[in-house]
């Protein structure tokens, strides 16, 4: 029998809980795991964590900087690879978006604009879970 998945806005993600996860999914590899103060930084200044849990544990996470308004930016969606193949991924990305449009009216107007960087081992998830691909995006990271 498998567990409920629980899905939740969480304000205060424990730093080492984070990391563990990050550690789980394969994305720490990506992320600054071996620098906690760096990590409790990316927790305090995101605006949106939204969790799954599965009796406690937290098996997948969504960090997400947004303005509840117009745009919301995924920087991380890490699920634990024992966790992976049940649609927790998606899920976590469905339940960010409604959570970051919760205050724009149904009235017809332009949504919420959703966006992520894809991870390249991830490139091959994301059309699978029903996302478009982008040709409109620039890197100023090294400007």
């Amino acid at each position: 029998m498998q567990p409920n998945i629980l899905y939740a806005v969480e304000t205060r993600l424990r730093t080492a809980e984070f990391i563990d996860v990050l550690r789980r999914s394969g994305l720490a590899e990506r992320r600054p795991v071996d620098d906690p103060a760096r990590i409790d930084a990316m927790l305090r200044h995101a605006n949106l964590i939204v969790t799954a849990r599965a009796e406690g544990l937290l098996v997948g996470v969504a960090r997400a900087v947004t303005d509840f308004s117009f745009c919301c930016y995924l920087s991380d969606l890490a699920v634990d690879k024992a966790w992976q193949g049940r649609g927790i991924g998606r899920r976590l990305m469905r339940e960010t978006r409604d959570a970051a449009s919760r205050d724009i009216a149904d009235d017809g107007g332009r949504p919420l604009r959703c966006l992520l960087l894809s991870a390249p081992a991830a490139m091959g998830y994301y059309p699978k879970a029903g996302l478009a691909r982008l040709e409109n995006a620039f890197d100023f990271t090294n400007l």
